[in-house]
Order: structure tokens, then C-alpha cells, then sequence
């Protein structure tokens, strides 16, 4: 999958709801969307807005079948970093923070 069908994919989670969060440590400051300092709206704007070269994909670091994508990118000044994969029709965040 690439960057645009990642894109369109997360935005549609997001939009519909189908929305997870993977269990992690630290999780007040590596996944302001699941601790509500960052919007679904916020984030949808964000992840809009970002271009090909901001994006990368490798394989999950305990399912590699998995593919885990990456978004780092400057909205308003501030780098952010967005970290997620799918299970449909979900898609799971591992990280959305700056």
C-alpha cells in the first residue's frame, strides 16, 4: 500500500469511527488522540495535509506481516509524528505526537 491509499484509508477510519489504540507505555505523551489532547478532527487535518515524502511503511515489530505506517510532518509550525497500522475495519495508532 502506498501513500495515497494509506492516506484515504486512515481518513476514512477516522471519519467512521474505526478507531484503535494499541496498549503501549507513556502512552500521556506519545498518543495525544487516545488521551484527547489532539482531535480526530485535528488529526484528520493534519494527516491531509501531509505530502508523499513525509511517509514511510516497514513491518511491525512483533507481527511482520503487518505493515506499519508513518507520517512525520510540520503542521502549523509544530513536527508531528503519526504512527498506525490496519486491521480492518480498523485502523490501530501506535503513536500521534509532536
Amino acid at each position: 500500500m502506498g501513500f495515497k491509499d494509506a492516506k484515504k484509508q486512515l481518513i476514512v477510519c477516522l471519519q467512521s469511527g474505526n478507531v484503535l489504540h494499541e496498549a503501549r507505555g507513556n502512552i500521556s505523551t506519545k498518543n495525544f488522540l487516545a488521551t484527547g489532547q489532539t482531535s480526530i478532527t485535528e488529526l484528520i487535518d493534519i494527516i491531509y495535509q501531509s505530502a508523499g515524502p513525509s511517509y514511510s511503511s516497514s513491518p511491525h515489530h512483533f507481527a511482520a506481516h503487518i505493515d506499519v505506517h508513518i507520517i512525520r510532518c510540520r503542521h502549523r509550525g509544530i513536527p508531528w509524528y503519526i504512527k498506525w497500522y490496519f486491521t480492518e475495519p480498523d485502523c490501530v495508532f501506535i503513536s500521534v505526537h509532536h
